[in-house]
């Protein structure tokens, strides 16, 4: 996307829920050039009234755990029903080169065929924890497009749980059965972060290994939140191949969400993600202005250079950096 965006056309397109102006639209989200980001700040504003509407799952879960096949066939289900449906792939995206696999569409090919649906692969970039930066907001688009489910598949490594915890409704954890210990390879952070724990591909010989795994997992739970009066997550068993136990999953969660506004927390929830998205933002900003910066720009890889050899040490290497930052900005300042 290059030149300048028509806004009010985007806007106009998105609030239709025309496909080619929705991707438009989040392509400009994606944009880190300074002038589309404040076209981009100029669509959220506009859009604002037209958000919050939809259902926001989060999805997660081990390797393997066969995610983008479960979204695909739940999302198959929920259009029948008469939903719609978006999903917000964040795939990883490589350190180098900053290619991305971007494979969820071919996984979701169902889904992706559908004109209630809208698939979008999302390379995560150097984000912290692979959430691509403009997840929130593609999800405030799709949802002023009109999809009133959105979904968050995330690439499951490291702090991205985290991060996709704080934008959704509900927290899904999607995990299997494994040879041997049922809880290999789940951390507790995320089961602690876990509003629904699904166990998958409970189906022919691997039903009875997928039983015996959610009952691991609901007694871990109710170790980890001991009480008569906490809520623990459900743990259900499913199959993304048959189909079968995808509508109690899915029951599970509009439960969950019911029990967030009966106790009147899905307000404070999403305020509160607008605060932590706030501050995200800000870190993002201050981590593009560092890096565009004129005396950083012409020094780092000589300063990563000499980090990599030894001759700085990783403290001093900031420091160099921050004050070279420093001293962009009193310059412009004084110019000014």
């Amino acid at each position: 996307m290059s030149g300048p965006v028509p806004v009010a056309e985007l806007v106009a397109g998105v609030r239709a829920g025309e496909r080619r102006q929705v991707a438009r639209a989040i392509t400009l989200l994606e944009s880190r050039r300074p002038d589309h980001r404040e076209q981009a700040r100029e669509l959220l504003a506009a859009l604002a009234d037209r958000t919050g509407g939809a259902v926001r799952v989060g999805i997660s879960g081990v390797p393997g755990a066969g995610k983008s096949t479960f979204i695909d066939t739940l999302g198959v289900r929920l259009i029948e029903q008469g939903h719609r449906v978006a999903v917000v792939a964040v795939d990883p995206s490589s350190r180098r080169t900053g290619g991305s696999i971007l494979g969820d569409r071919t996984r979701m090919g169902r889904l992706a065929a559908s004109d209630a649906a809208f698939v979008r692969p999302s390379p995560s970039g150097r984000q912290l924890g692979g959430v691509a930066r403009a997840t929130r907001e593609s999800m405030l688009v799709l949802e002023a497009a009109g999809f009133d489910v959105v979904v968050v598949e995330t690439v499951g490594v490291g702090q991205n749980e985290v991060a996709v915890s704080e934008m959704v409704d509900t927290f899904l954890l999607l995990t299997l059965a494994r040879a041997g210990d049922q809880l290999q390879g789940i951390k507790r952070g995320i089961l602690e972060l876990a509003d629904v724990i699904a166990v998958n591909k409970a189906d022919g010989d691997g039903e009875l290994p997928a039983k015996g795994a959610a009952r691991e997992l609901a007694g871990a739970m109710r170790m980890m939140m001991p009480g008569r009066d906490v809520r623990r997550p459900p743990v259900l068993t499913c199959s993304a191949l048959t189909g079968d136990g995808l509508d109690e999953v899915w029951r599970a969660v509009l439960e969950h969400r019911a029990y967030l506004e009966e106790h009147h927390t899905l307000a404070g929830r999403r305020a509160q993600q607008q605060e932590d998205w706030m501050w995200a933002l800000v870190d993002a900003e201050l981590t593009d202005g560092v890096r565009s910066s004129p005396s950083v720009r012409a020094e780092r890889a000589e300063v990563e250079a000499r980090v990599r050899s030894g001759e700085l040490s990783a403290v001093d290497g900031t420091a160099r950096i921050l004050a070279l930052y420093t001293a962009d900005l009193r310059a412009t300042d004084s110019e000014g």
